[in-house]
């Protein structure tokens, strides 16, 4: 989710859009669909917008149900009622032995496990229970997406500003407590202060600004496409909001209450963005923020209040 008004490029966005930068290849992936026969990078381009910063269009027609691209996270992070439950990594859900409640690897294979090794073992070292407590008692999740930045950039697997392209919410609630438990935390573990310089008060506002407008809720729906229909009419309770993730590229789609693309998860984190009808060649691509069946009202209120914007997409200008 991306709200600016500059109608220019930074370098840092050149940079990023650079098809040697790593963290990009990161984020999305080549793709091939059954339900058409391209095959290639993802028929898309970022480009500034009239009026809503940047955006996403489309590079050539793309059919209705077509798979756009996929995506990784940046920074993933269990639900804390999820985190016994879920990959440490993917999200997805552990598969446990008949003679067990609860998995003690923390995740889903050995693939997962080699990926974030490095953060994981420095993780499962600090004492979080305060911390955990604070963000449970307040229902607070975007924290746990910072603490989770802040283990994979002292492990060397990310870099301090590797969200700083991401446009910031305006403004954040009073942060020293949590900013305190977390620095205690990781202290704990006898981390150089060299590996610490980063981890200032500011860092954390800063990434935590960023975390709060566009952080996605993983929300798994099915387990292959075709389960997609069939659970649309029926409770999901049981797999919805096994945690939040933090995506580069998706983060640059902007928000229409009636979009043209939505967003996926099937059974991990890893994001899958499909059209919803056909959209043209040069067509922004736009996917919904909040739940699309509220009223005009309700909409604008969460909007205004959760992302700092006013909509003004034809639905809304139609007050529909």
């Amino acid at each position: 989710m991306l709200f600016v008004t500059s109608r220019y490029l930074s370098p840092q966005f050149k940079k990023l859009l650079s098809p040697s930068n790593p963290l990009l290849k990161f984020s999305i992936s080549t793709i091939s669909t059954t339900t058409t026969n391209h095959v290639g990078p993802p028929p898309i381009r970022v480009d500034i917008t009239e009026s809503a910063g940047r955006g996403v269009f489309a590079t050539r027609r793309i059919e209705a149900a077509e798979l756009i691209h996929t995506a990784k996270p940046v920074i993933s992070h269990p639900s804390l009622s999820k985190i016994d439950c879920v990959c440490y990594l993917c999200l997805k859900k552990l598969k446990f032995s008949n003679d067990s409640q609860t998995r003690v690897d923390r995740f889903c294979s050995e693939e997962c496990h080699q990926e974030a090794k490095a953060y994981y073992e420095l993780e499962k070292k600090a004492d979080w229970s305060d911390y955990h407590k604070y963000c449970r008692n307040l229902g607070l999740k975007y924290p746990l997406l910072v603490k989770r930045l802040a283990c994979m950039v002292i492990a060397g697997a990310a870099s301090a500003d590797c969200i700083h392209i991401l446009q910031p919410a305006h403004i954040i609630p009073k942060i020293e407590v949590e900013y305190s438990m977390l620095r205690s935390a990781i202290e704990g573990l006898n981390i150089t202060k060299e590996n610490l310089n980063f981890l200032s008060e500011q860092w954390y506002a800063d990434v935590l600004a960023r975390v709060r407008i566009n952080a996605f809720r993983i929300e798994m729906v099915a387990g292959s496409y075709d389960d997609l229909h069939a659970l649309a009419a029926a409770s999901v309770e049981a797999e919805a909001g096994v945690g939040n993730a933090v995506y580069i590229l998706p983060s640059f789609y902007n928000h229409d209450c009636d979009p043209n693309v939505h967003i996926i998860w099937i059974d991990s984190v890893h994001a899958r963005l499909k059209a919803l009808r056909d959209i043209e060649e040069g067509e922004e691509l736009r996917i919904c923020y909040i739940d699309a069946s509220l009223d005009h009202n309700a909409r604008q209120d969460i909007l205004q209040g959760g992302f700092g914007f006013k909509c003004s997409c034809p639905r809304c200008l139609s007050s529909d």
